[in-house]
């Protein structure tokens, strides 16, 4: 049977990490290049993920600038009702491992 999925994928540099007891939030940098007149420039792009026990370990090892490759499904979450009804867009994290720590790239 066929099935129907929605999820993403980010190499990126770790940004702001907050832990909680059962979860872990992880800002994640992406950079993207972009024509500029005839050059180009780049665009930072930040991302934040979830991840739950089953990652919370190894994102919990990771320190800012590190640069991590991740993957995940996209959930649509809603609170409240009616007018006051308000959506968010999560990426939870399935798995999650470093590609290089920033303190040997310097």
């Amino acid at each position: 049977m066929p099935q129907n999925i929605a999820e993403f994928r980010i190499i990126g540099r770790i940004g702001k990490i907050t832990l909680r007891d059962k979860v872990a939030y992880v800002q994640v940098a992406s950079n993207y290049n972009r024509r500029d007149g005839e050059g180009w420039k780049t665009d930072t792009h930040w991302n934040s993920v979830t991840g739950f026990s089953n990652v919370r370990e190894q994102m919990e090892a990771v320190e800012k600038g590190d640069l991590v490759h991740i993957t995940g499904r996209v959930r649509e979450s809603s609170h409240g009702e009616g007018t006051e009804a308000a959506y968010r867009t999560e990426l939870i994290v399935d798995s999650f491992s470093v590609l290089a720590r920033a303190a040997n790239e310097q």
